[in-house]
């Protein structure tokens, strides 16, 4: 075992936002009872998408019971706050409160300067309505935009808070705010590989020393009025041709493309012998990481090979062989070439066991999360550690020669005493975690 894994970081504390509930016992159910978190989106006029199928937060509102069980004090304090938090980021900020009230950890006994925050996001954008009356101020008389009016007429028309509304630090921000949490605290925007590296980071926070417990996670959307549009423009999103609790479909031979939708997810890390001593259930620990771009001198991302850098890095840095490796979370975007070349690149990684190594992929239940995704699906893995069991692929029915993979299809499939949790962004951008069973 390498000396970085030798430190015994582990995860005692689960908070989970998503399609299929914003606990850990709805997120369970639904992937043991193949229920879809895709349907018709509510939020957004369905001529704004390729596809009128997403999968939203659906018990979300908002509402502060939905960010658990707080103090009067901590209540007032995010009360406050809501007026300054876009959706992401409320996602962002109730996901880690649930992470730190799952994990039974009382803040009045840790050190403040001990514990801190990383967290993923995409890059979080305004919404239209936000702007809207400073672009008409500053409309000329044939209706054009004059941006020679914007400084002095345009901008007065603006909320002065608005960007805190937007800014991508900010989850880690209100989360150390509420909690004061004083130790390292940092922001990552990188999209779906955002989830996997935030935890890294936080990870290594505790490996050298600066921290003893970290709050980490990501948020994201692909549910919004513009991102929605730039999405449908520049990936491969699935069309309306399907039911929508069959349109997501990863690795299918009838796979369309990436299904959007909207999630977060956090988990808290400590030391073990902290764990221990306060006796706290423990989900995983981790053992290997992995981060990567790839891009051809053409300006073409290789997924595939971004992909099996991560893989290959994960199981070096946790000193273990591939047969070791329980299962394979892939990032399973639903989309026909990103899945064949995930699929080229978990082949490449464990070989002749390409036919034996149990791979799930949670976004056939609710699509791309963003960059919440990656740790909704880290998540996902460790409640099947927990349950004894692994959870179908859903709507693969079939198979894809491009995609030779050793799909999960029922509950009766172990775990193992592994997971590798993989994600990838349309640029290539890699990141994967190896955790062990605990």
């Amino acid at each position: 075992m390498s000396s970085a894994s030798s430190e015994n970081v582990v995860i005692s504390g689960l908070g989970p936002i998503c399609p299929l509930g914003i606990d850990q016992e709805s997120l369970w159910t639904a992937l043991e009872s193949r229920t879809s978190g895709v349907r018709k989106v509510a939020s957004l006029p369905a001529d704004e998408m390729k596809s009128p199928f997403g999968g939203e937060a659906w018990d979300f509102t908002g509402d502060i019971e939905q960010f658990g069980e707080l103090e009067r004090g901590t209540q007032r304090l995010i009360r406050k706050g809501m007026r300054m938090m876009c959706r992401e980021i409320q996602m962002g900020v109730a996901a880690s409160q649930k992470a730190l009230e799952h994990a039974k950890i009382d803040l009045e006994t840790v050190d403040p300067e001990r514990i801190g925050v990383v967290y993923g996001c995409d890059y979080i954008q305004t919404t239209p309505d936000e702007y809207g009356d400073a672009v008409r101020h500053c409309l000329d008389e044939d209706g054009s935009f004059d941006f020679g009016r914007w400084a002095e007429h345009g901008i007065p028309q603006m909320n002065p808070l608005w960007l805190l509304k937007y800014l991508p630090n900010m989850p880690a921000s209100h989360i150390a705010i509420y909690n004061d949490l004083r130790g390292p605290n940092n922001s990552l925007t990188m999209r779906e590989p955002a989830g996997n590296q935030a935890i890294t980071e936080a990870y290594f926070a505790i490996v050298r020393g600066h921290a003893d417990c970290m709050l980490a996670g990501s948020t994201g959307t692909r549910i919004h009025p513009l991102k929605s549009v730039q999405a449908s423009m520049q990936e491969t999103c699935a069309g309306p041709g399907m039911d929508p609790d069959r349109v997501s479909r990863p690795f299918d031979l009838d796979r369309q493309g990436m299904v959007m939708g909207e999630g977060a997810g956090a988990i808290l890390l400590e030391r073990r012998e902290n764990a221990v001593a306060r006796d706290a259930t423990i989900y995983g620990e981790i053992i290997g990481y992995g981060a990567s771009t790839v891009i051809d001198a053409d300006g073409t991302p290789r997924i595939d090979r971004a992909l099996e850098n991560v893989a290959r890095q994960a199981l070096e840095t946790a000193d273990i062989s591939p047969s070791e490796v329980g299962h394979v979370h892939a990032h399973g975007l639903s989309c026909p070439i990103t899945d064949a070349q995930e699929a080229t690149a978990i082949q490449a990684v464990f070989g002749d066991r390409d036919s034996a190594v149990p791979v799930v992929a949670a976004k056939s239940y609710f699509g791309n999360l963003g960059a919440g995704s990656g740790t909704v699906e880290l998540i996902s893995s460790l409640l099947a550690f927990q349950n004894d069991r692994l959870f179908p692929v859903l709507n693969y029915e079939t198979p894809d020669p491009a995609c030779p993979l050793n799909l999960v299809l029922d509950t009766s499939t172990p775990p193992g005493d592994s997971v590798l949790n993989l994600s990838v962004s349309p640029q290539a951008q890699a990141s994967s975690l190896l955790i062990k069973r605990c």
